[in-house]
């Protein structure tokens, strides 16, 4: 059947025309839309237009009265402004669009790139660590970038300030991406101005935020999915017991990436993340050959991913009209999934319960509340806490 051949259940039929960009760029827009909720909108009504149309009644049947969804004005702008920088929009289904993010259910619809969209087709190894790195954490990052581009890798992280820094500088020459908490044209921080212009002019800035937007704390946990969800890996560096980096590993670890880490003193703080990684199973990294022989035989699996991806144009012309819109089994429908979060939020309070146990109180398979538990950390209404816990933020 034609839906076995799709590698996603994300709809695969990406913008062809200036009109259907702007209805892209509306609907995901739109107030209360993320992307989980796009791809859903997709599924169930085919294409943008028509989901565009039916928001306010979906937004009403929610419980959200007199809900207008993005202007065409808006749309029309954020794609002048991005072209005016230098930006392309590459969108979901598209040849152009890495293979692994389109695996993720909360994978980007659309993705604003800034330099060499090649990269994407490159196999991606993520190095991410503490923003106060030591003068050992920074050297041993430039190390493996190094390593790992000259192995025919790119090299992918934040952006940040110490490790991430480290990690682009030393991947310049042989292939870097930052993947961007704010608008792509938005550098942050802005110490990292001249390292940004040379990423745009010899690697490749991404974000999936608006054009202009400047990053708040809530973009940071969605764009470490995105530096994860690229990679085949992701190796940290230093990281504390509590930092963005553990999120990012988090995030490999739930989307089946390789998480691996370099060893610390046991007295550095800065180390305590990496040394709890190790302890709970991760890989200890020595060098970049290390990360090499660990991820070699998954290279065959991303050339096949790429060549699958090419051949998208091919395949959408073959699926039926009734299959287009829907190329896996019937999606469930928003108002079931606004159901299902009032459960998750009704069971959890301050107190942190742990995931495990919120899953057998609900009764639901486990591949159901996952990923809502992720959309609703996203939009901070949960939060996770060590061991596997939750507990509801407001």
């Amino acid at each position: 059947m034609a839906e076995d051949l799709l590698p996603s259940p994300h709809p695969l039929t990406p913008p062809r025309s200036e009109e259907d960009w702007v209805f892209w760029f509306r609907l995901l827009r739109s107030r209360r839309v993320g992307p989980t909720t796009f791809h859903r909108l997709l599924a169930e009504h085919g294409n943008a237009r028509d989901a565009l149309r039916a928001l306010p009644e979906v937004a009403r049947a929610a419980g959200v009265e007199e809900y207008t969804p993005c202007p065409a004005a808006v749309a029309e702008s954020e794609l002048k402004n991005g072209r005016v920088c230098g930006a392309r929009p590459v969108a979901i289904g598209s040849a152009e669009y890495p293979p692994r993010l389109a695996q993720l259910a909360d994978a980007p619809p659309i993705l604003w790139a800034l330099g060499d969209p090649a990269l994407l087709a490159r196999p991606v190894v993520a190095l991410v660590g503490a923003r106060n790195a030591s003068s050992l954490g920074t050297r041993m990052a430039r190390q493996l970038a190094q390593g790992l581009t000259e192995a025919g890798y790119a090299v992918v992280s934040g952006l940040a300030r110490g490790v991430d820094t480290a990690a682009h500088l030393a991947s310049l020459e042989g292939g870097t991406i930052a993947v961007m908490a704010g608008g792509v044209d938005v550098i942050y921080p802005a110490e990292n101005a001249v390292l940004a212009q040379e990423i745009a002019e010899r690697g490749l800035r991404l974000s999936e935020q608006p054009i202009g937007m400047q990053p708040m704390a809530r973009h940071f946990p969605a764009r470490n999915r995105i530096i994860s969800g690229l990679a085949q890996a992701v190796v940290v560096v230093e990281a504390a017991a509590k930092s963005g980096s553990l999120i990012t590993a988090r995030n490999a670890l739930d989307q089946g990436r390789e998480v691996m880490a370099v060893p610390g003193h046991p007295f550095d703080a800065r180390a305590a993340g990496c040394n709890m990684l190790i302890r709970d199973g991760a890989m200890l990294v020595r060098g970049a050959q290390d990360v090499v022989d660990a991820i070699a035989g998954q290279n065959h699996e991303v050339q096949q991913a790429k060549e699958t991806a090419e051949k998208q144009e091919d395949v959408i012309e073959q699926i039926p009209p009734e299959t287009a819109g829907n190329p896996d089994p019937p999606q469930r429908s928003l108002k079931d999934a606004a159901a299902l979060h009032r459960q998750i939020l009704d069971r959890l309070g301050p107190s942190p319960l742990a995931e495990d146990q919120l899953i057998r109180d609900i009764g639901l398979p486990a591949g159901r509340i996952t990923p809502e538990l992720v959309t609703l950390e996203l939009d901070g209404k949960i939060e996770r806490r060590p061991g596997g816990l939750l507990s509801r933020s407001d």
